[in-house]
């Protein structure tokens, strides 16, 4: 790894071992800044998206559903503008997820000629010639991997696409899509609240050589103890609704406790909880030579700046220990999602 010239302790991992991708070993989750986590100041978000680069964050994550489709509008007009330009991001993007402008949600869509059309779409909101990673949002059921991941090394081959991945695949699946062409990265949500794939996904991106993009790496802003009933989220936000059943009732209030053991363990190394939680992700970039990069979500600068100073937080194999301790891997109450049936497991 090397140091970033834009902050002392932000390093580059690489992705993938068949088609390497190096990236900043922190991303930026752009998805908040338009679409479900209530108000939306485009002004204060392309501030957010400016400032990460200019700290070396020049990973930036979006998808076509994100608004729908006005985040990659966004994440574009931001790159635009930025003192970087294009080359210094490494831009990912993803489809599968078919929405209408007006929000409705359509389901998911792998089929091969959607494949090629959401592509051209998303490069003509981005404003660019070329994706750098382009995800597969969620795996069609209905469409054999081999179909999806065949039209998307077409876009490989096209100059349309640089690199591929996956996002909440099963390891059946990662295998019969990395046997078509080499998926770089698996995007999966990961933190100390879920860790199922320790079981079985990431022992197969480790055989394989595929790089691991966590998202929601701070429990969907739970572990950064901001968060201590559905009142402190804004009007409109998802996280109040019954779709994220973590947020609700008992098992909220279940939920908080463990946090609390979190904050009680940062307030001695003197970060914040949230901190602690994302620097507990980042440890895990190189073990079994698999490439981490968590892209913790935000729009606002300051909690940008937070997460960026994450990376300062040094974490001996004791202190990691104390940590998994005080939230058991199996703690965490309720399901992810109130409707899991979209996740290939």
């Amino acid at each position: 790894m090397s140091n970033s010239t834009s902050h002392p302790d932000l390093t580059t991992t690489t992705l993938g071992t068949a088609a390497p991708l190096t990236v900043s070993s922190l991303g930026l989750g752009c998805m908040g800044m338009s679409d479900f986590y209530g108000t939306r100041d485009e002004d204060e978000a392309v501030r957010t998206i400016h400032r990460a680069l200019d700290l070396g964050v020049t990973f930036l994550d979006t998808a076509d559903m994100y608004g729908p489709f006005t985040n990659e509008q966004l994440v574009g007009r931001a790159i635009a503008r930025s003192t970087q330009g294009r080359d210094g991001v490494q831009l990912a993007t993803k489809f599968g997820n078919e929405r209408l402008a007006d929000g409705t949600t359509v389901g998911v869509n792998g089929r091969p000629e959607y494949v090629r059309a959401a592509a051209d779409a998303s490069l003509r909101r981005l404003g660019v010639d070329v994706i750098d990673l382009y995800y597969q949002h969620r795996v069609d059921r209905d469409v054999p991997i081999e179909e999806t991941v065949g039209a998307m090394a077409e876009l490989v081959q096209a100059g349309k696409v640089r690199y591929l991945g996956l996002s909440e695949a099963a390891p059946d699946t990662i295998r019969r899509a990395h046997a078509v062409h080499p998926i770089t990265a698996l995007q999966t949500e990961y933190s100390l609240f879920t860790r199922d794939l320790e079981d079985d996904v990431r022992p197969v991106l480790a055989e394989l050589g595929i790089g691991l993009v966590p998202y929601s790496p701070l429990g969907r802003g739970l572990l950064t103890g901001s968060i201590t009933t559905t009142a402190d989220l804004d009007a409109g936000d998802s996280r109040a609704s019954g779709y994220f059943p973590r947020f609700r009732g008992d098992a909220l209030e279940a939920n908080l406790r463990l946090v609390a053991a979190v904050r009680a363990l940062a307030d001695r190394l003197g970060c914040t909880p949230g901190q602690l939680a994302l620097a507990w992700v980042l440890s895990h970039d190189g073990v079994d030579g698999l490439g981490v990069a968590p892209i913790p979500g935000t729009k606002r600068v300051r909690y940008l700046e937070e997460n960026v100073a994450a990376t300062s937080v040094e974490l001996t194999p004791e202190l990691l220990a104390e940590l998994e301790e005080a939230v058991p891997r199996d703690a965490v109450s309720g399901a992810r999602y109130g409707d899991m049936s979209t996740i290939d497991r």
